[in-house]
Formats: structure tokens, sequence, C-alpha cells
């Protein structure tokens, strides 16, 4: 039985994806903001460059659309509780989610990096493309601040933070 590409049975469809978890963040004028991604990958090695996907309405891509630079720091199995701080609607600004957390500021962007992570980019916006409900940032890479292979990634697959297990 086909069931229409639309909704609910699209969204259980991409659920059954696995998918490696990040946490994605700008420093502002104000504040330092992050968001929880899913949809962070590697485009090309030579110039390294990244993709991320964010909702139009979501925030941070108002704040990405003014400032090019960011950073993503790939999170490890045991730091779910800090994906659910970022993916929760209504949320404080990253400082004050990362109160208890360390974390340092990424040298090229001056964004907030979450450390114990599996690694840590810091990039910069050259391509923003609009795709359905979703923009589409497109960055160099311009610097890995750590990357720390011993530590087991954290991925979310069917609605559920979940640990790879080697």
């Amino acid at each position: 039985m086909t069931t229409p590409a639309a909704g609910l049975p699209f969204v259980d469809a991409m659920a059954q994806l696995a998918a490696g978890v990040a946490v994605v963040t700008v420093k502002d004028e104000r504040d330092d903001v992050g968001n929880t991604v899913t949809s962070l990958l590697s485009i090309s090695v030579e110039p390294p460059t990244v993709l991320i996907s964010l909702a139009t309405s979501a925030y941070l891509t108002e704040l990405l659309l003014k400032h090019d630079r960011w950073a993503a720091t790939l999170l490890s199995d045991g730091q779910q509780t800090i994906a659910s701080r970022f993916a929760t609607p209504g949320r404080p600004g990253a400082r004050l989610l990362l109160a208890s957390v360390a974390h340092h500021r990424g040298a090229h962007s001056q964004a907030l990096i979450v450390e114990g992570g599996v690694a840590a980019v810091e990039a910069e916006t050259m391509t923003v493309v609009p795709a359905g409900d979703h923009m589409l940032f497109l960055a160099q890479v311009t610097a890995v601040d750590y990357v720390d292979a011993t530590r087991p990634p954290l991925t979310r697959l069917r609605g559920r933070y979940r640990p790879v297990r080697s």
C-alpha cells in the first residue's frame, strides 16, 4: 500500500534513518544561541565543507543569516541531556544551557563549543539555499577544534537518542 509522501508518513520514514547528533552554536551581539541538529553532513574534503539544515522559522536560522561564523559539536554518548536542552522550544541562551557543562569558545567563530563530544568544528557559511520549510547552510570548515575517536557518538533513531555500539 502506498501512502502520500507528505506529513506524518514522510516523518516516520525518515525516522528510520540513524543520524549523528550535533549542537550548532553562534555568538550574537546579545547572547549565544544554539540548536540540536541531526542534519549535519560532510559535503567535501577539499575545501572542507559541511551542510546543516535548519527550520526556516528557527531563531538560529535568523541569526545564521546575519552571522557567517558558527561552531558544531558532534555529541558523544552520555551527552543526551545536552542534546535535549538544545532541542527544547523556548529554551534560554546557550551560556545558561551550558552553565554546568565544560565548554569553551572557538578561536575562529567565538561560538560556544561543548567539550566531551566526539569532535567539534568551526565553520563559515558560504551559501544558503532555501529548501521547503528549511534553509540549507553550506559552510567551509575553518578549524577542527578537537577529535576524540575513543568516545562513541550519539545518534538519533526512531525519535530517540541512542549510542552507537561497536
